[in-house]
């Protein structure tokens, strides 16, 4: 197996040791979970609005997926992780302009006790080339 290692100055940079995304033998990308961060400044988008961070989400995940050479058609699993569930409805709402229904990959959307910078929301994915 080869891997890629996709870097793009489009998302927030890694805060850990881990890369924005791995392109495993040029047919998968495994894209690191994404939460509301500013690529440029570095800061919180959104403070408590979990529609601004989802979107923001969303934009970080969608330059990392343009680095690798895919976009949100190549994506078949996502996984979502909120600190409320009672953000579902309003989460799946910006979701849902990202994915058409009938296309729409597989996903698993989970409550966590905490997320990294307290943010409220995190999504990470994985999409097929080819």
């Amino acid at each position: 197996m080869t891997k890629k290692i996709i870097r793009t100055d489009n998302a927030p940079a890694p805060v850990g040791p881990y890369n924005q995304a791995i392109a495993a033998s040029g047919t998968l990308i495994f894209v690191a979970g994404q939460i509301p961060l500013d690529p440029t400044t570095g800061e919180i988008i959104g403070a408590d609005d979990v529609v601004q961070q989802t979107e923001q989400v969303m934009a970080n995940l969608e330059a990392i997926l343009t680095a690798a050479g895919a976009t949100f058609e190549d994506v078949v699993k996502t996984t979502v992780f909120l600190a409320d569930m009672n953000d579902f409805a309003v989460v799946n709402q910006v979701y849902a302009k990202y994915f058409n229904a009938e296309s729409a990959p597989a996903r698993a959307c989970v409550e966590v006790s905490r997320l990294p910078k307290n943010v409220l929301v995190e999504i990470e994915c994985v999409a097929a080339l080819g």
